[in-house]
């Protein structure tokens, strides 16, 4: 699954009569250029469909064989193995090469993506990702994926910035770079704009690295600084990304974004815990008193806040499903479009202070 050579699996033989379902068949689609994978469930006389994000197909796989379905048949381009679990601990696997074609995607495989497996690209063969000769590292597709999910977001964002001109774009937390990487080279050498990135993050040895690649790539307008996202001062950016700030770190990018009137903000918050200790209401002290589900709430809340405050000062928002890192699950992302509506922000205004009060917070993204 994670070379991508999946043609389809079957699972059958099922573990318990109470298993509605008789068989599970699933297979990768592209789904609005989105690769994921597609279960058909097979019923007595229905067959329904649920369509699974890439990053979830392998545990989906690793439950239905361990608590549902005792036999697999597996299909890829290069071989067809069969795993027999009657015990889950004790699989008989037997598997035998084959070649076949490709799974259909109902699109071109190549045409999903705006970087191409088997197309060389020099970031991602300097970052490892690619082999020299644009072949795509087994270990390292799912990161693959993820660079081309977020360039699809963002090259739906690109018409509402400056037609021309510099286009001045700031990566808050920056880390490794795959992704502002991904922007420079798609924006400068693919689209041919005249940019200028500026890459910012606490960890000096990180950020060392990337300007050395930045400059082994030749680069030269892409610039990365260590420093804080709270302290950072700039004339300005025209879109601002955050992926993966931790806590009050995305309340300051996105404060930093909306006084300088970016028009794009792309950001994908991490670690809400600043509300944590805050949230007080009688009503939901029942659900509440679960730390597990106080904190899954605490992020909710705390990114339908930041939507709200987003909204109140002109900004078109919508929460969208994106990819996450290894190192962290989280993949809701923020996609703001400055467009100011007098009656939406008024409403938005008044929505976030009646939640704000009902929970008795008081988020950082207030300093906005």
């Amino acid at each position: 699954m994670n070379g991508g050579t999946l043609v389809k699996a079957v699972f059958a033989d099922r573990r318990h009569k109470s298993t509605e379902y008789k068989k599970v068949t699933m297979r990768p689609v592209s789904i609005k250029g989105e690769y994921m994978y597609q279960a058909e469930f097979h019923f007595d006389k229905k067959v329904t469909h649920r369509n699974i994000p890439f990053y979830e197909g392998v545990d989906f796989a690793e439950q239905l064989i361990a608590d549902e379905f005792k036999q697999i048949n597996i299909f890829t381009e290069t071989e067809d193995i069969q795993i027999l679990a009657s015990k889950p601990e004790r699989p008989r696997i037997t598997s035998k090469q084959v070649a076949r074609e490709a799974a259909n995607l109902d699109h071109d495989r190549q045409k999903q993506y705006l970087l191409r497996d088997g197309s060389p690209c020099d970031f991602l063969i300097e970052l490892g990702v690619m082999t020299a000769d644009g072949k795509v590292r087994k270990q390292h597709y799912a990161k693959f994926r993820q660079i081309n999910r977020f360039l699809e977001i963002a090259d739906n964002c690109f018409d509402e910035l400056p037609a021309e001109g510099t286009l001045r774009i700031i990566d808050f937390g920056c880390g490794k770079s795959y992704l502002t990487f991904a922007l420079y080279y798609y924006l400068k050498l693919v689209r041919g704009r005249d940019i200028e990135i500026i890459g910012l993050d606490l960890k000096a040895d990180v950020i060392k690295f990337c300007n050395e690649t930045a400059k082994k790539l030749g680069y030269d307008r892409l610039k990365f600084l260590v420093g804080d996202i709270a302290d950072y001062d700039s004339d300005g950016a025209d879109m601002v990304v955050t992926l993966h700030a931790c806590d009050t770190a995305t309340d300051f990018a996105l404060i930093n974004a909306v006084r300088w009137g970016s028009r794009v903000i792309l950001s994908v918050p991490c670690c809400q815990h600043e509300l944590f200790k805050q949230i007080h209401e009688p009503v939901n002290d029942p659900m509440l008193k679960h730390g597990i589900i106080k904190d899954k709430f605490t992020e909710l809340l705390t990114d339908a806040l930041r939507g709200l405050k987003l909204e109140a000062a002109g900004y078109d928002v919508n929460m969208i499903e994106f990819t996450s890192l290894e190192h962290t699950s989280k993949n809701i992302m923020i996609k703001a479009i400055y467009k100011p509506d007098a009656k939406a922000r008024k409403k938005a205004s008044s929505e976030y202070e009646a939640l704000k009060k009902f929970y008795n917070v008081k988020p950082a993204i207030d300093q906005l």
